[in-house]
């Protein structure tokens, strides 16, 4: 075989070949050198990291204990600035309670103000007007209150004399059978812990006389807010809107004034409702003969502010002086009229007025004045209602998806009132 002949089979070998080898590569049977080994790296394994996560270790937490987590220190947070202000508050509350009542009065005395104002008067002289005929209205009422008190008050204490007589009897002839010696054990007990109390009773008295400065400043510093929160709220609101971001002026602007409106609405209903349920229950007062029934109308009235609570305790204390003036036939027919009243404020008057005013669910309500009962009494009582109405409006408002900004928001964001 010539030279040239055993290039050519060479040539030709290294063909078939290299055929062969591609066509095992594509059949995936490579067949590997046996003196090679394959050290290639394992491919990575693909990191698990949420959107949520800044690193793998993260990403090892179980998603629901990150939630929890993240909700749980949020809510240590907001509940130590909750705190941080109710304690703020406390501290200051000789200012902060005359400023919620004043509120309260600006809100139910803005409509008349505007009236008189639409007569083309200046704003102070409106402003001055309905508070001089706001405090004739309360200075004439309590004075009637006052004096129809003091003229049935010795009636009223022969009566309760003669209550407690008839309780005595009715304890020995009744189902107890109780003893001359019993009945007189349990008065003298009755007067020793008043004895051993005399010194507590005397030192609240003290403490009583010590407030009544405080009281004093209270009712100037409401009636003064009262006066310039009618004559220049709209400028106080707008200062305090110009305090905030230029961005969120607009939305707080428009959440504060739908919450100064649902306050309105609120604060009127509930002195129609007041109004209604005094005149109901005096009316049965007068026709039963009960003594002071003006007075007991008044605190009717007073306490149908606070919501489902207030006008059953008051009522209460008409039942109890029935009782004593007329015997417990006339009490219960009182507490009949009392329970009649309450159902038609609950059943008619409050959807029909209230639910107009603002929509509050009952337990919310039981919830907010059991809350304000705690930390502020009284006054906590009568504010609750109102503040979860303003705050339930406002954030509502607040949450809602923000419309484009009306050109006329450049009065709000710009200067001047």
């Amino acid at each position: 075989m010539s030279r040239l002949q055993r290039v050519r089979d060479n040539l030709k070998r290294a063909y078939e070949t290299g055929r062969e080898s591609v066509r095992l590569a594509r059949d995936g049977s490579t067949v590997e050198p046996d003196n090679e080994v394959d050290f290639a790296p394992p491919p990575p394994e693909p990191e698990d990291v949420h959107s949520s996560t800044n690193s793998r270790d993260d990403a090892e937490v179980p998603h629901s204990l990150r939630i929890a987590a993240a909700w749980g220190w949020r809510l240590i947070v907001v509940g130590l600035v909750g705190w941080a202000l109710l304690r703020f508050i406390g501290i200051i509350s000789v200012v902060v309670i005359p400023l919620a009542v004043a509120l309260l009065l600006s809100a139910l005395l803005g409509p008349a103000v505007s009236w008189f104002r639409r007569l083309r008067l200046p704003p102070s002289l409106a402003t001055f007007l309905v508070l001089i005929c706001g405090l004739a209205a309360v200075a004439g009422t309590f004075t009637l209150v006052i004096n129809q008190f003091l003229d049935g008050l010795p009636q009223l204490t022969q009566n309760a004399t003669a209550g407690v007589r008839q309780i005595q009897e009715w304890a020995k002839t009744g189902p107890l059978h109780l003893s001359d010696d019993q009945v007189n054990q349990a008065i003298d007990n009755a007067q020793n812990w008043i004895n051993t109390h005399s010194a507590s009773l005397t030192s609240t008295g003290i403490a009583t006389a010590a407030t009544v400065f405080e009281v004093l400043t209270g009712m100037l510093l409401v009636l003064f807010s009262t006066f310039f929160f009618l004559r220049d709220g709209r400028k106080i609101w707008r200062f305090v809107v110009r305090l905030f971001p230029v961005n969120a002026r607009w939305s707080i602007a428009d959440a504060g004034d739908a919450s100064w409106a649902t306050l309105g609405a609120y604060v009127r209903a509930t002195v129609l409702v007041a109004f209604i349920d005094a005149v109901g229950i005096g009316i049965a007062l007068v026709i039963l003969d009960i003594p002071f029934p003006f007075p007991l109308a008044a605190l009717v009235f007073l306490g149908a502010f606070i919501p489902i609570v207030g006008a059953s305790v008051s009522g209460a204390v008409a039942v109890l002086v029935a009782l004593v003036d007329q015997g417990w036939v006339i009490a219960l027919i009182v507490l009949g009229a009392v329970i009649l009243v309450q159902q038609v404020e609950g059943h008619i008057l409050q959807p029909l007025i209230m639910g107009r005013a603002v929509a509050i669910h009952p337990l919310a309500v039981i919830i907010g004045i059991a809350s304000g009962v705690v930390l502020a009494g009284i006054i906590g009582a009568l504010v609750a209602v109102p503040l979860i109405a303003v705050l339930n409006t406002g954030i509502r408002r607040l949450a809602r998806r923000r419309p484009e900004v009306p050109p006329t928001a450049v009065v709000v964001s710009g200067g001047g009132s």
